[in-house]
């Protein structure tokens, strides 16, 4: 049995030759989650709900009983809470009236419905993640392959990382990242106070902003949202070490949900930065297709070597990607 499928093309049709490549296929009556990023509001480059309404007709046809979930997130904006997000799913098309299922917030609309599993590697002792991960047969992981400022790329191993985490995992993952102000390009316009989701940003009148690094939580919102990049990331420690806590977070929940799941990450709309961010962001090649398979890293490795390793580099120099590949081959993630 191959372990990567692909099928070239735009459409849903494209994404449906893909799925019925799988010879693998749920049982009937199993509860599978499809874990996707609806987008952050203002977004506009996120996939379209009509790939993941085929997704769910491919899984009702196999006799599953679906679901799409998203999980909350560390920063401000339209998916910090559970009720937010599902507003910012509905306002992108991702409704159960469109899609043919619910719609659901992996941890919970408090963001407390979490459990501890045992990590893989050796940042963590634990990792923290998803509680519906317990009430679910099995996954499909769909994502969308882009640019991302602190991994570089965004795949399948950062949609089943960052994107199954809990929020206190999301932090534990971001912990080593701090910002930095470049004053000769600061207009001190204040953008980055408004979206720091914890304070840590202060601003006395005609004064450049401060950053109490005590009480940031290094999710980089600053840096992302400044009109003059006038920020940049600061890595308390190697920056590898991110690479690393991402695909060992990838590997714990991996070990527990693999044997019962599916990747595909959807290689169109590639652009220069993650579906978190508000905005239209450049695009960094054409489209591609789909690519599909039953491990993460697998897949995320096929997309990079069908995009093009040179056009991350470009969009995102110095970040070291290619970490991820080799520890999550430490660590056993592409067994």
């Amino acid at each position: 049995m191959p372990s990567i499928y692909t099928s070239e093309g735009q459409s849903p049709d494209a994404l449906r030759r893909l799925l019925d490549m799988f010879p693998k296929t749920f049982n009937n009556g199993d509860r599978i989650g499809i874990k996707l990023h609806w987008g952050e509001r203002g977004n506009e480059n996120f996939i379209r709900p009509m790939y993941a309404r085929e997704i769910v007709r491919w899984l009702k046809e196999k006799g599953a009983n679906p679901y799409v979930f998203d999980t909350t997130v560390l920063y401000s904006g339209g998916r910090r809470n559970g009720a937010d997000s599902l507003k910012t799913a509905a306002e992108h098309g991702f409704t159960e009236e469109f899609l043919g299922c619910p719609v659901l917030i992996g941890d919970g609309l408090d963001g407390r419905d979490v459990i501890d599993i045992p990590s893989v590697g050796r940042h963590f002792d634990t990792v923290q993640v998803v509680g519906i991960m317990e009430k679910t047969d099995g996954f499909v992981v769909f994502s969308h392959f882009k640019g991302h400022m602190e991994a570089s790329f965004g795949g399948s191993i950062k949609n089943v990382s960052m994107g199954m985490a809990s929020r206190a995992q999301k932090q534990r993952m971001h912990s080593d990242a701090h910002p930095v102000l470049i004053e000769k390009r600061c207009i001190r316009c204040g953008i980055c106070r408004e979206v720091c989701p914890v304070g840590a940003v202060t601003m006395e009148e005609d004064r450049f902003p401060a950053y109490d690094l005590d009480v940031c939580i290094g999710c980089a919102q600053c840096i992302a949202h400044c009109p003059q990049t006038a920020l940049k990331i600061f890595w308390e420690t190697d920056i590898s070490v991110f690479q690393e806590k991402l695909v060992e977070t990838a590997a714990s929940v991996w070990k527990r949900i693999g044997p019962q799941s599916i990747v595909i990450n959807a290689l169109i709309q590639i652009v220069s930065e993650c579906d978190c961010m508000a905005g239209n962001h450049p695009p960094l090649s054409g489209d591609y297709g789909f690519v599909g398979g039953y491990n993460p890293a697998v897949v995320d490795e096929e997309s990079m070597n069908i995009v093009g390793a040179d056009k991350f580099d470009a969009a995102h120099p110095g970040i070291p990607w290619r970490r991820q590949f080799s520890y999550a081959r430490e660590i056993g993630l592409f067994a």
